[in-house]
């Protein structure tokens, strides 16, 4: 069920594709230190600073904000 959640929100490819980069510790890095504000997402993965807010997520998934 998880997976068809996935795949309907057009977010499948990305938790399922190895060549993207989205392994498991690299996902379990980014959701340790992540931090949502109202606004911005910040987080660490491998040193680097990650940030983005709601459009440039949508736009990096390609589905609507």
């Amino acid at each position: 069920m998880f997976l068809d959640k996935l795949q309907s929100q057009g977010w499948l490819e990305l938790f399922t594709n190895t060549q993207s980069g989205s392994s498991v510790p690299d996902l379990e890095e980014f959701y340790a230190n992540c931090d949502v504000s109202q606004v911005v997402v910040t987080s660490v993965v491998h040193g680097k600073q990650l940030n983005f807010n709601a459009n440039q997520l949508g736009e990096i998934l390609g589905v609507p904000a």
